[in-house]
């Protein structure tokens, strides 16, 4: 993915230069660090289940390599967690231009008119907003089955996360 590619949704802080065969890109260095540091992790609890498996009754012979890998993976764990936090994770950013975008190109807008309009009309404006590659807003003005104030109520995306039907104070 780059810049203009992909959802697009989160802007990632820099935290280096960019990609070395895309100038202006921005690498997610630290969500690739932080998986380095998982992958790690994975292999030294690999060890400490072998240790432990091979324990023979009370003896076991391998409990300093099982301690070792154990503290040695929580304690790198611990550290890549606080640097993926402080230099990613505090800085992230919604591009909030490109998810009202997004969101006015969805076709799932479309569920909030079926108790206005019907399943079958909302179908039917789902399926040509998809295949003429328009959003539902268009559609449903161009085919005038609600007015726009009743589809600025209805097409409203925050009361869609509420409970309830979006818009039924109509």
């Amino acid at each position: 993915s780059g810049p203009r590619t992909a959802i697009g949704e989160i802007i990632l802080p820099p935290v280096q230069p960019g990609s070395s065969i895309m100038p202006g890109k921005v690498n997610p260095a630290m969500a690739e660090m932080m998986n380095m540091v998982c992958f790690q992790v994975i292999g030294f609890d690999e060890v400490c289940t072998l240790a432990a498996h091979h324990g023979q009754l009370d003896l076991n012979v391998w409990w300093p390599s099982f301690g070792f890998n154990l503290l040695f993976g929580m304690t790198i764990f611990a550290n890549g967690v606080r640097a993926f936090t402080e230099r990613c994770v505090d800085g992230i950013e919604a591009d909030e231009e490109r998810c009202g975008y997004l969101l006015e190109q969805s076709l799932m807008l479309v569920t909030s008119m079926t108790d206005y309009i019907g399943y079958e009309a909302a179908a039917r404006i789902a399926k040509q907003a998809h295949e003429e590659r328009r959003t539902i807003r268009e559609v449903a003005l161009e085919q005038e089955v609600m007015s726009e104030a009743e589809l600025d109520k209805v097409l409203d995306v925050k009361p869609m996360t509420d409970p309830g039907i979006p818009g039924r104070a109509l």
